[in-house]
């Protein structure tokens, strides 16, 4: 007799079950492709452990995705203002699920070699959650999903596995989503407890061989819950109601916020990754044809980290390919150095400080010897949920915790020059930076 579920070892989940439905879909070239995909793109070079994959990333999205399913419709765990809200019946129930788990380890098929690192190298108004919604709904992905009992709906798995504007472009006249299914799609993507998120902080960390990632995740999940935060006086009608916790979840909930803050500045952000992956770009840019990625299905799925790392060391050893000089100071780590680097006491004094040193140094050393990556600021630090306290009231977190109150947005500029040049460069800034200082950043047109 077939075995109906099998175990899958994992760092981080320990062991990952999977039934025959859901080998189907693990074993369709599309998810498959994510074992030759990293999932830090050049990270590596930097952090030496850093060598993981967006397919055991895409088990662990999945596993999680279950397991907060199971928690917040818990009968005992469903609060009476939301329960009309969620499906009634255990058949549906169980389709959303199984939805659920697909979605997410569906969610990153759509990624490019290196990962998030060359978004910028599609056509106009494509990124990699795009290509997703295309090969889950395009592809022979799309067919495995049917054949199941009961059939999944490809758009159904497709909409909870991306974001509902990048769903919305892709299908147009599609309808909007239901309350249940933008609650399911925050499970996977949401701001504040996706669960793409603690998964890629544990497993990144990890991986890395830092710190900043861990957190309480087990308590985190026990304690979410489907919540709707109070009307405030000048709302109109009732919220939506989102995720959230009760109130001795609180902390993990900072834990999850903080991890994400120290991650992103201390590894997504790292200075040498991000001058790495720059070099990336203006390579793949020369050897791509017409310098993009295809949108083509069968162009996507045939492209991953494997071919552009043996184009690279080909283009490293000759002269004449394209994308040669970034090639080779990729691989003989001859990368350009950090000539300046933002910091908070800098903007403080002149916002614009970055334009004004990349403008100068390019005046003093040539364009060719200066590279800035484009600058990163967060929109917003600021993320709020509700939180229900133990006398069964609901609240905002903000109004909670002073963590989140306090909690800075994440930016990253960074100046780099030449190597042959970073010692008379840096002199030269330390001359010329109290000028820039001073100057008065000139008004956009």
């Amino acid at each position: 007799m077939a075995k109906i579920l099998h175990e899958i070892r994992d760092p981080i989940h320990t062991f990952i079950r999977v039934d025959d439905h859901d080998r189907r879909v693990l074993d369709s070239e599309p998810v498959q492709r994510l074992r030759q995909i990293h999932q830090l793109a050049m990270s590596y070079l930097v952090y030496p452990g850093g060598t993981h994959r967006r397919f055991e990333h895409s088990l662990g999205v999945m596993d999680l995705a279950g397991t907060v399913f199971d928690v917040v419709t818990r009968p005992e765990n469903v609060v009476p203002e939301v329960e009309d809200m969620l499906p009634k019946d255990q058949d549906e129930r169980a389709y959303w699920r199984r939805a659920l788990r697909m979605a997410a380890l569906c969610h990153d098929v759509g990624h490019l070699p290196f990962s998030h690192a060359q978004e910028g190298l599609l056509p106009a108004g494509w990124n990699h959650e795009r290509m997703t919604v295309a090969l889950v709904t395009d592809s022979p992905l799309s067919e495995i999903l049917l054949d199941e009992t009961p059939p999944l709906i490809a758009k159904h798995v497709a909409r909870l596995a991306v974001d509902g504007k990048t769903y919305a472009k892709h299908f147009e006249h599609d309808r909007p989503p239901k309350v249940w299914e933008s609650l399911l799609g925050d499970v996977i993507l949401g701001d504040a407890f996706g669960v793409d998120r603690m998964d890629y902080l544990l497993r990144d960390s990890l991986h890395a061989g830092v710190a900043y990632g861990r957190f309480d995740y087990h308590r985190l999940i026990d304690s979410l819950r489907v919540l709707r935060l109070p009307v405030e006086e000048e709302a109109e009608g009732p919220r939506e109601p989102q995720l959230g916790v009760t109130e001795g979840g609180l902390q993990s909930a900072e834990a999850l916020l903080l991890a994400r803050y120290f991650m992103w500045t201390q590894v997504y952000l790292h200075p040498v990754r991000r001058i790495y992956d720059f070099h990336l770009g203006e390579f793949l840019h020369a050897w791509l044809p017409g310098g993009l990625f295809s949108t083509v299905i069968a162009d996507h799925l045939a492209m991953t980290d494997v071919e552009v790392l043996a184009a690279l060391r080909l283009a490293a050893q000759d002269q004449h390919w394209p994308g040669h000089e970034p090639a080779r100071r990729i691989i003989e780590r001859e990368h350009f150095k950090v000539l300046w680097r933002q910091s908070k006491k800098d903007t403080l004094q002149n916002v614009r400080i970055g334009d004004a040193i990349e403008s100068a140094a390019w005046d003093e050393f040539g364009p060719e010897m200066i590279k800035r990556p484009k600058p990163y600021t967060q929109r917003s630090a600021v993320i709020d949920f509700p939180v229900k306290l133990s006398d069964g009231r609901v609240t905002s977190a903000l109004a909670e915790s002073d963590v989140l109150q306090e909690l800075p947005p994440i930016a990253s500029d960074v100046v780099y020059v030449e190597p042959t040049l970073r010692d008379k460069a840096k002199r030269w800034l330390e001359g010329r930076l109290p000028n820039l200082l001073r100057q008065v950043p000139r008004e956009e047109g």
